[in-house]
């Protein structure tokens, strides 16, 4: 049967000349011309049983393989259960390019002839939600189309972008030659020179200076000019939750992570002035917005509505690289005095006594026997369960870009698919991190891993429910209500799809772990726990907002 080029061929050639190598989804009735292009093209296809699971993927794949990701959905209900996926890639600044099929073209514009899937305005369901949003109409639109949402989501900040294709465009024939001469150039952000000239001075002057990098300096590889402008400056640096790995955690100079500790939100306040680079100073990052600095703030950052949206500071809309190598260009270097590893040592110390004091032995361990198994080149994915609320501020990720949580907007079921994500882009292994309420959103996906052989290691600590909303209500209402789960033999459950499983023990966890990591394919290891976290510090009452009511803590 000789085969008529259609829409979907000119989707697929798009992608696949704009550099793509590999997309997720999950097929669809309107979708259908889409899907059945890629057999016909070079695309790797890594599918997987639920939308938001794929997107959970495609945001992992585009983490670890630094590029964009394809996310392939249908109309309706397919593209919307892939919404939450999309918050959190746009929280996090991750570059997925969803494509959607629509209803026929016939059905546009508001009118109301009842097609399946038909939805008023799909695009207004994720208009809020992603960076942009394309359409396209006609066949020869598609190319164009594709070009400007893979530009937009390059362009820092990154960001998902979505674009849809009528049934009727996706399944016409076309006459459009075969896409080949297709490009797209992400727009540089460069720091104006005046404002580069203006921070250096600042800097230059300060008597403690402190640094607080943020995600940005991770995606836009900003390691290296990072860790050459803190030694010029013997600047302390703390690294938020986005930005593990960001800076080398036993330097002399690094305050680690232990952004909810409010020893670390007094020497931040502290600091004459605080560089601030790559981060909005959101919630989890000013420490539930008590951070309230004293000193001049220098704030670098891509997205222009994070720019002094939490505090007033001297603000440069750049990409965090840019700026940095060209403050690192400007300041002289301090001569060293000891005086900034004494102040970066005083606080882990006074970090390390309030943790010790807390009887959090157990929790310690485990995480520590985590990073001991985990090799140090394989990428660890966090859900949002307790062990991965430490990890936050007490893993060393060892590397830019190796540890991941959906912390950006904190929704359930990442870890798992995200890493599955990230296995097709590196072959593995990958190591994922649950609780056994978050693995209740991603089981499906063991069928993905066995089907596809991908290499990820699922840990899952079991305690009987959603372990920190039971804290947080225990803590704030004095029970908990609603937090207790009914659960499966997950080791069962693992073997029941052709995945080795097996029950672990604290004190067998790193070998566990370990052996599972070692061996080709994807495994799952259950370790039954009950975890506490450590005491919060923003509560303290000299600190609270009055417009907050008491106890409240984000989940």
């Amino acid at each position: 049967m000789n085969h008529v080029r259609n829409g979907g061929d000119l989707v697929v050639e798009s992608l696949t000349t704009l550099g793509a190598e590999c997309v997720f989804g999950l097929p669809g009735q309107h979708a259908l011309g889409l899907f059945d292009a890629l057999r016909r093209s070079p695309l790797r296809y890594v599918g997987l049983r639920v939308e938001n699971n794929a997107g959970f993927a495609a945001d992992g794949y585009a983490r670890t393989a630094g590029t964009v990701a394809p996310l392939l959905l249908s109309t309706g209900p397919g593209a919307l259960t892939s919404l939450a996926a999309l918050q959190e890639a746009a929280a996090a600044s991750v570059p997925v390019l969803a494509v959607s099929s629509q209803i026929p073209s016939a059905g546009l514009g508001g009118h109301r002839r009842g097609y399946l899937h038909e939805l008023r305005d799909q695009q207004a369901s994720f208009r809020d939600v992603v960076k942009s949003v394309h359409t396209a109409r006609t066949a020869s639109q598609i190319p164009s189309a594709l070009a400007a949402a893979w530009e937009s989501a390059l362009t820092a900040p990154y960001g998902p972008v979505w674009v849809e294709i009528p049934q009727d465009v996706l399944l016409a024939p076309t006459t459009v030659p075969r896409v080949t001469g297709l490009r797209a150039e992400p727009r540089a952000l460069v720091p104006r020179p005046e404002l580069i000239a203006e921070a250096a001075v600042l800097l230059a002057e300060a008597e403690r200076p402190v640094i607080l990098a943020g995600g940005g300096v991770v995606r836009s590889g900003a390691t290296a000019e990072l860790l050459r402008l803190a030694e010029l400056l013997r600047a302390p640096v703390a690294s938020t939750f986005g930005a593990k790995g960001a800076f080398p955690w036993e330097h002399p100079l690094s305050l680690r992570s232990w952004l909810e500790d409010r020893h670390t939100t007094d020497l931040l306040e502290d600091a004459d002035v605080l560089l601030v680079v790559g981060s909005g100073l959101g919630e989890l990052s000013s420490n539930y917005h008590t951070l309230a600095p004293r000193g001049r703030v220098i704030q670098i950052e891509a997205d222009l509505g994070k720019l002094e949206s939490n505090h007033p500071a001297f603000g440069i809309h750049a990409d965090a690289r840019r700026a940095l190598a060209a403050l690192a260009d400007s300041v002289p270097a301090n001569a060293p005095d000891g005086r900034a590893e004494a102040a970066a040592a005083d606080l882990l110390k006074k970090v390390r006594a309030r943790i010790d004091e807390q009887g959090l032995d157990l929790e310690q361990d485990l995480l520590a026997a985590v990073r001991r198994a985990l090799p140090d080149d394989s990428p660890v994915f966090f859900d949002m369960t307790i062990l991965g609320y430490w990890a936050w501020s007490a893993f060393d990720a060892r590397r830019p870009n190796a540890m991941h949580s959906a912390q950006g907007a904190g929704g359930l079921g990442y870890g798992f698919p995200a890493a599955l994500g990230a296995a097709a882009a590196t072959g593995g292994p990958v190591l994922a991190v649950s609780g056994d309420g978050g693995a209740m959103y991603s089981v499906a996906e063991l069928a993905t891993a066995r089907q596809l052989g991908l290499d990820v290691t699922w840990l899952i600590v079991d305690d009987g429910g959603y372990g920190i909303l039971r804290e947080y209500m225990a803590e704030a209402f004095g029970e908990a209500t609603a937090t207790e789960l009914a659960r499966p033999d997950f080791v069962r459950l693992a073997e029941s799809f052709g995945v080795p499983a097996v029950r672990s023990t604290p004190e067998n966890l790193e070998r566990d772990l370990a052996a599972a990591l070692a061996a080709p394919g994807p495994s799952v290891v259950v370790l039954p726990a009950l975890l506490r976290m450590f005491a919060p510090t923003h509560l303290d009452p000299t600190h609270l907002d009055p417009t907050q009511p008491a106890g409240e803590r984000a989940a």
